[in-house]
């Protein structure tokens, strides 16, 4: 075995920025309430749209009677699929970025209905008030068809997941002989593993406000998105603009968690009613509204796992069964995990889906591996048990320091180092090993703990950066914030790679004129994005040096770009930094009153081919169970993360404090209720789909294991989005089994699961 030992971090300077816990310029704007989202923006003249949402799973339209409505004044048009014009859009030849296989939905295109609170109409008025109340009057007559929105009674119609769907790796190829392995070893275990499906419930709503700017059909569209060029692309397609003539903004997310990866249908019906109506528009989605979009697919698991004596992994399987709509094919990477964090010489995995009539899953933080990683560090604790071997100590036992699923080694791989320093904080060696042996009063104490993984990759990304005479710098790209500290953190490597203070640097982001990036989810930004600022930079300061070189008796003379740093407002030599030009003095000397330079980014295919690349965490757990009530407090949490080179400790902090909330949340409380019979998500609100609010949430210690990867990408950098919710779920459930001796194995963990 070999395991690959990253790159040591490099000396830091005086002006180093990178890395330090830095507050978000963006901040201010946020708490003071002077951001702008995407329904806030003042266009003058604006007339509302609201959207009339199916009551049915599946069946036809078969009468809208309009009449009553339009005749109130101040009621300018209703839209539905009798008045929709024909649109590139409807050739299904047009998909987003991130669209899986199958044709995607086509709001107001048919009388079909395919979904639950599928949009069957948009209603515009001059008000907000008036466009919701004509929607609660207008009548819509329907034809009921049968459905079928029941993953369990759909098992016979499982279907191997097509292969394609980008970001989708089809299950590992099998090793050895899992069913003889399983047979032979005197320690086994079988489990199936289920969660329903979970909704994203970002704080922002979605809504589009278009702007019609009078010039032919050019709009400037605010929408509620993860990433504009990619609505820019979607909405230019079907409505055949140009760039120029749908320019997109986001200058702020109020959260997405994926769910604003692909266009939502509120951004295509604000555009369609603006460019009908040569007007600007208005389209705000509901709290109920937003469960109609996307969410963590319905998923069962089933795992069959065995261990020796001594508690080696003699076989894994792992299969997973998930839910997809009739007319896409959402896939998710499930399985891929269990083989990527252990090694076995037997093992093998499938994926398979079923249609429902149900909207199509969508990409909800950690997609897949949020899935996958409950289910196999259940079933690997479960195993530990079994086989009477301490849980971390079985994880050791079966490290693996390569991906056996591609036989690659690591880029890098510090998951041992989050073993070690999250058992060592959370005090796991004082553990009694027994159930139901750990008490604080009436209170029955339990500690857990399980592993995490996802990939670190990179996106092709772009940024323009422009220095001014005056000595400040400004930074754009087309990337997004959701939340994340996108602001910050690029603000804090262009300051960096021109040796500049902060309060000199401005980083803009969200606008489609802007050099195009890639949307904000799988955790690449900050690599992507970061190596491309810093890029666009460099190239800054290479033009920099030379207009220094013309300096007369320039002490610059000569010098290669990689022989100079930019620290402190000055270019000065590596080998004698009494060499020095200040910026300024360049600028004033050349007369130039500004330099530009453009820089991009991308993956290494090289490495791509060569290594396996991911980041890592290992979670502990402490819950407190009532005995007599079965209520379920967590108490305690260490979040150990290896993530590459943080960029800024403070929001990757709140980035894993984020993701650990989430991963109690999914392990305790989240559960949309679909009633079979109606084909309806039944707690659509914040009242009954329940999340964590601050009583919920205790102490949470997070841990940055040192990393710096160059081979995953140019700046060392893997993301922290994703990791910090894996194995938090697990981990609770862990916890939980070691308090009471009861093992849950299907999400939310619920009281009634305990009595």
């Amino acid at each position: 075995m070999s395991q690959t030992i990253a790159t040591p971090p490099t000396v830091r300077l005086d002006s180093d920025v990178v890395g330090r816990p830095i507050s978000r310029p963006d901040g201010p704007a946020k708490v003071s309430g002077s951001a702008t989202y995407a329904a806030e923006f003042n266009v003058p003249d604006l007339w509302y749209g609201y959207v009339v949402s199916s009551p049915i799973a599946k069946g036809k339209i078969t009468k809208i009677d309009t009449a009553p409505v339009l005749a109130l004044p101040g009621v300018k048009q209703i839209f539905s699929h009798e008045n929709v014009p024909t649109l590139a859009w409807f050739d299904r030849a047009y998909k987003d970025d991130v669209a899986p296989g199958g044709s995607p939905f086509r709001p107001l295109h048919d009388a079909e209905i395919l979904f639950s609170q599928q949009p069957v109409a948009l209603i515009i008025a001059e008000t907000f008030e008036l466009a919701r109340y004509a929607a609660s009057i207008l009548r819509v007559e329907y034809e009921v068809a049968e459905h079928n929105t029941d993953l369990e009674k759909s098992r016979g119609e499982a279907f191997d997941a097509p292969k394609g769907k980008t970001g989708f790796l089809p299950p590992p190829k099998p090793k050895g002989d899992a069913d003889k392995a399983y047979a032979e070893a005197p320690h086994k275990i079988q489990g199936e593993y289920t969660h329903h499906a979970q909704h994203h419930n970002p704080m922002e709503m979605f809504a589009t406000t278009v702007e019609w700017l009078g010039d032919g059909k050019k709009l400037k569209i605010y929408d509620k998105t993860q990433g504009a060029p990619n609505v820019q692309q979607y909405i230019a397609k079907i409505f055949g603009l140009s760039k120029e003539e749908a320019r997109v903004i986001s200058k702020f997310t109020g959260g997405g968690f994926g769910s604003g990866l692909r266009p939502q249908h509120q951004v295509f019906l604000a555009v369609l009613a603006s460019l009908e109506l040569e007007h600007s528009v208005r389209v705000s989605l509901t709290r109920s509204q937003m469960f109609s979009l996307g969410h963590r697919p319905h998923t069962i698991q089933d795992i069959k796992v065995s261990a020796d004596d001594q508690g080696y992994l003699q076989s894994l399987e792992h299969n997973a069964f998930a839910e997809t709509s009739q007319f896409e094919d959402e896939t998710e990477t499930v399985v891929n995990w269990s083989g990527i964090l252990y090694k076995t010489p037997n093992s093998k995995f499938d994926y398979k889906l079923a249609k429902l009539d149900v909207d199509t899953p969508a990409d909800m933080r950690a997609p897949g591996a949020a899935t996958g990683s409950f289910a196999i560090e259940s079933a690997i604790d479960e195993l530990s048990y079994e086989a009477k071997v301490d849980p971390l100590q079985f994880r050791l036992l079966n490290y693996t320091y390569e991906d056996p699923t591609e036989n690659k080694p690591f880029s890098s791989k510090r998951l041992i180092d989050c073993y070690h320093e999250g058992a060592a904080r959370f005090g796991w060696d004082q553990r009694s090993p027994e159930p139901r042996s750990m008490r604080d009063g009436n209170m029955l104490v339990g500690w857990g703990m399980a592993s995490g993984c996802w990939d670190a990759s990179m996106q092709k990304a772009a940024a323009k950066a422009t220095l001014k005479a005056d000595g400040t710098l400004t930074v754009n790209s087309a990337t997004n914030d959701q939340g994340a500290g996108t602001y910050v953190i690029m603000t804090q490597m262009a300051a960096q790679t021109l040796g500049l203070p902060m309060e000199k640097v401005q980083f803009n982001l969200g606008d489609t004129e802007y050099p195009t990036a890639p949307l904000q989810g799988g955790s690449w930004t900050a690599n992507s994005v970061g190596a491309a600022v810093k890029n666009a930079c460099q190239e800054v300061g290479k033009k920099l040096l030379k207009l220094a070189q013309k300096m007369d008796n320039s002490p610059l003379d000569g010098l290669d770009f990689e022989n100079v740093q930019f620290v402190n407002g000055l270019i000065r030599a590596n080998e004698d930094i009494s060499k020095s030009v200040a910026i300024k003095d360049v600028l004033q000397a050349s007369g130039e009153d500004k330099i530009e330079a453009d820089g991009k980014a991308g993956p290494n295919p090289i490495n791509l081919q060569k290594y396996s690349m991911h980041s890592h965490n290992a979670s502990f757990v402490e819950v407190k169970v009532d005995e007599d009530l079965g209520t379920i407090h967590v108490t305690r949490v260490v979040n150990a993360v290896a993530a590459g080179r943080i960029m800024n400790p403070k929001t990757a902090r709140s980035q894993v404090l984020g993701g650990t909330v989430w991963g109690i949340s999914m392990a305790l409380m989240e559960e949309a209720y679909l009633d079979n019979v109606q084909g309806r998500y039944m707690n659509h609100n914040y009242a009954e789909y329940h999340i964590p609010v601050n009583a919920d949430i205790h102490k949470i210690d997070v841990i940055f294991v040192e990393e710096e990867d160059d081979i995953a990408s140019p700046i060392g950098v893997k993301g922290v989005g994703e990791i910090g919710m894996l194995g938090v779920a697990a981990a609770v459930a862990n916890a939980v089994y070691h308090a009471t001796g009861k093992r849950v194995r299907e999400l939310p963990l619920t009281i009634d699961k305990l009595l």
